[in-house]
Formats: C-alpha cells, sequence, structure tokens
C-alpha cells in the first residue's frame, strides 16, 4: 500500500532520531524530581478499577490527537508525571482488521519523542511504525497505520521509542492501550484492560530519577500501578467470567502474576490466541508482553492479584527483585452463584507461514563494564545502536531461525517491531505453545531460537531489550527486509 501524503514541516521529522539523552536525569523534565525530598504517599488506594477513555473506529477508520506532556493524575494525586491526553495510561484505541488508524500526535515535553504502536502488524516505514521519526518539542506529527484486513484481533499497548529517552518517557506514564477487535464471541460478563506500570515519585509527586546502577539492572519502580490507581478493586458475582487484557508497561520489571484462590486461564499472548484455553498458577510477563486470561471466581471473597518477585539475575552484587509479593489489586465476590458458559475447547488460533526456513543467523546480547563514564556497556553482537547502520538485511518473503543468544548474568527480553516470532527452543527448556508473539524472555546466559516470517512487510525497523534502559543505552539493532 502507498503511505498517505506527509506535509513538509512534519516530512522533517524523518531525518533522524536526533540527539539522544542516555544519562537519565541529565535534562529536561525528569531534573525536577531532584529538586524535592520524601516519599509519595498514594491516595486512592482500594477505589473500584477504572477503564480509561475508549476510543472507537467508526466506518473503517479512527482518527485521533494524542498529546504528550507533564501533569497527570497518578494513585490519586496530582504529579508531575507524564501522560497522553492528560492521563497515564492515555486512552485506550480500539479498532478492527481492515481499518485505518490516524493519530496527530503532539509533543508538549521538553526532549523529541515519537510513538510505538507495540504489537501491530503494520508497516515500519513513512508515517507508520516507524521508530527512527523524531518529533521534537512543540512539533507535531501524522501517523497513519493500516491494519490489514486479516490481522488477528488482540490486545496491544502503544508508547513512545524515540531512541536514548524510552525508558524516562515510558516511566514517566506515557503509556495507552490499543485492541484489535473482531475476536470470537467468549462467554464473559466483563472485559478489563488492565495496564501495569511501575513508578518512582517523591513526596511532591515529581518522577525520581535513575541513578547508574537502576540504569544497569533496568529500573524497577517503587508504585506498582493498575491503570493508573494504586491497589484498585475489581468486584464481581461468584461464577461469572471476567476477559483481564494484562499488559506489562513496566520499564524493566518481569511480572510474575497470581490470584489468591483462584486460577487464570490463559487465552491468548502478545495480541494471538493460544489454542486452547491453559489454566495458570502463575503468569510471568516480560516488559512488553501481553495475556489475556479468563477469570471466574468460584466462591464469594477476596482474592489478591500478587506480582510475586522475579529473579532477573544479578551483576556487581546486586540482584533484581522484590523481597515478597506486591498487591496489585483486589478482586471481592458478593452474592449468589451465578452459572455461567464454559469457555470453547479450542480457541481460534493464530498460526504464522510455516514456509521453509531459507537462512540461520545468530545474534547475541551483551553486557559489560566499558560504557559511557566507566558504567556497563550495553551492545548486540558487540556494537552498539547506531540508526544509520544496516545490521540485518533480510530477504522479503523468507522465514528466518534466529538463535538469540545472552552472554550477560542478567535475563534479557527480545522484542522484535512488525515481525512477530514462535519460539521453537530455550536453553531452560520452557514449554513451547507454537503461539505468535513479539517479546521472550532469554534466560541469563542463555538462547532462544526463534522462528520468524518476514512476508508480510517490506522495511526498516529494529529488534531490542525490553529493558528499556538498556536499549537507550545500545542493546538495539536494526533489521532491513528488501
Amino acid at each position: 500500500m502507498t503511505p498517505a501524503p506527509i506535509s513538509r514541516r512534519r516530512a522533517l521529522a524523518l531525518g533522524g532520531l536526533g540527539t539522544a539523552v542516555v544519562v537519565a536525569g541529565a535534562t529536561g523534565w525528569i531534573a525536577s524530581a531532584t529538586a524535592s525530598t520524601g516519599a509519595f504517599d498514594p491516595s486512592g488506594t482500594g477505589a473500584e478499577l477504572l477503564q480509561p477513555p475508549l476510543l472507537d473506529s467508526r466506518d473503517g477508520r479512527l482518527a485521533v490527537e494524542l498529546t504528550a506532556a507533564a501533569g497527570v493524575r497518578l494513585a490519586g494525586r496530582d504529579t508531575s508525571a507524564l501522560g497522553f491526553n492528560g492521563g497515564s495510561p492515555g486512552p485506550t484505541l480500539r479498532v478492527r482488521p481492515g481499518d485505518e488508524l490516524a493519530v496527530l500526535l503532539t509533543n508538549r515535553l521538553v526532549q523529541p519523542t515519537n510513538l510505538h504502536t507495540h504489537g501491530l502488524h503494520v508497516s515500519p516505514q513513512a508515517n507508520s511504525d516507524n521508530p527512527f521519526v523524531s518529533i521534537e518539542p512543540g512539533a507535531s506529527f501524522d501517523y497513519l497505520y493500516r491494519i490489514p484486513a486479516d490481522h488477528p484481533a488482540g490486545t496491544h499497548w502503544y508508547h513512545p521509542h524515540h531512541h536514548g529517552m524510552v525508558a524516562d518517557q515510558l516511566f514517566g506514564g506515557l503509556v495507552g492501550g490499543l485492541i484489535v477487535d473482531r475476536g470470537p464471541d467468549l462467554p464473559v460478563t466483563t472485559d478489563r484492560l488492565m495496564l501495569v506500570t511501575d513508578i518512582t515519585l517523591d513526596g511532591a509527586g515529581a518522577v525520581v530519577p535513575a541513578n547508574s546502577t537502576d540504569r544497569a539492572m533496568g529500573r524497577e519502580g517503587r508504585l506498582l500501578l493498575v491503570n493508573g490507581q494504586h491497589q484498585p478493586i475489581l468486584s464481581a458475582a461468584p461464577g461469572t467470567a471476567e476477559r483481564w487484557r494484562i499488559v506489562n508497561a513496566c520499564t524493566s520489571r518481569v511480572l510474575a502474576l497470581r490470584l489468591e484462590g483462584q486460577q487464570l486461564v490463559q487465552i491468548a499472548q502478545d495480541g494471538s490466541f493460544l489454542s486452547r484455553p491453559t489454566r495458570r498458577d502463575t503468569l510471568v510477563l516480560a516488559p512488553g508482553n501481553r495475556a489475556d486470561v479468563v477469570v471466574q471466581p468460584t466462591g464469594t471473597g477476596r482474592f489478591a492479584l500478587l506480582a510475586d518477585p522475579y529473579d532477573r539475575g544479578s551483576m556487581m552484587g546486586s540482584s533484581t527483585g522484590d523481597t515478597g509479593p506486591t498487591t496489585l489489586a483486589t478482586l471481592i465476590t458478593s452474592g449468589p452463584l451465578r452459572a455461567s458458559t464454559p469457555l470453547p475447547a479450542v480457541l481460534p488460533a493464530e498460526t504464522l507461514p510455516t514456509t521453509a526456513i531459507s537462512r540461520t543467523r545468530q545474534t547475541d546480547f551483551n553486557m559489560g563494564m566499558g560504557g559511557m563514564g566507566g558504567g556497563m556497556a550495553m551492545s548486540i553482537d558487540g556494537r552498539t545502536f547506531d540508526p544509520s547502520r544496516d545490521d540485518q538485511i533480510v530477504a522479503f518473503g523468507s522465514t528466518e531461525e534466529w538463535t538469540v543468544t545472552n552472554t550477560s548474568p542478567l535475563a534479557h527480553p527480545f522484542h522484535i517491531h512488525v515481525w512477530p516470532f514462535t519460539v521453537t527452543a530455550a536453553s531452560d527448556g520452557r514449554a513451547t505453545t507454537g503461539t505468535p508473539q513479539d517479546v521472550v524472555l532469554i534466560p541469563p546466559r542463555g538462547w532462544v531460537r526463534l522462528r520468524i516470517p518476514f512476508t508480510t512487510f517490506a522495511g526498516r525497523s529494529v529488534y531490542h531489550c525490553h529493558i528499556l534502559d538498556h536499549e537507550d543505552a545500545g542493546m538495539m539493532a536494526t533489521v532491513v527486509v528488501t
């Protein structure tokens, strides 16, 4: 398809990435956090979970205006954190296969920004899902995403992706949900989007900047939020089934989720349906992962949705993960038990093309001493990110097998834009589902093997570590499909 025309004043933004700010807090809005001290005291804890505003397509098109700016309400208090259209998360964008999604993004930050539609299978070129766009402070840019008519229904999200400041802007609150509708009719009474974010705020509600250790390990905020709320309540009747669309929108944190006294029945991952509903006692989501689950409480009571500690590894005596479980939300059920229809035994699972492997590749995620200022150096195949360099050149229409290795003692989530993959094997012996996904966790000093069909779009995009402090520091590479 031919991209929509781009106006001259906005075409200037396509020229490059601009000047990257590698050291968080060195300049810009985040530095204000150093002026205030004390701990942030959340308000509104235990309020009913709210859904972000919903913007829905009509007659094959959704046209929206998004403004990225500081000053949003989080955990029941006014803060100087970031958001889209005055909220964190921003509005949920709901489209359907075959639609056009037009987004006018205005930058009211003091840093450049852009927009990544994480999970959408759309072109990476021009004014579509192009990570090389740079929108300067005070400028606007017209995005146009043409969603294929055969695009699977699923749960996705959007966030900034301007190299060098992705972690700051996501940690600051710039996230939103993105749903491709027209999936199967499921016997559920409620469909909830649950965007999980983490952030650290000081007593005045300013974002606390990351230090060098935070950036090396991947920062984890002290405050875990669901849809910008602190430990909200979800009210339901026993026996009724709810669909929860859970998005791990944290900058670095791996979520190991469990619902006390209940099981989570997973029906989709990363926007693709599984072949059949799968019961989980614990659901592990790397940063950027999504999971759709069905919850059907069997009795009355209070059931905490917990994020258990997850050890991503250790380096220089520092380890990741909290010391105990954290309550994300609480499901409260009351009233008589209601009858409901069981889930179908078989789901409309998406399958990727099964053409023969035309090429195998190995790519290595590396980290070690020798970075800027004597800190950690982050790289792929021994090279830090260079937007002008072509790292992997792939033939359009081919299917490749990639072995992604991790030479460090920290786990790294691998993410590739535009082209989903299936995991065929991993060094930790995990079970593989055959379901397409776009983020997978690589174990410390381990590897994963992926099957990637480059059969949908030609163009130039990126793959990277979704610990976004690592991506900003150089753990990203380009892929050109031609």
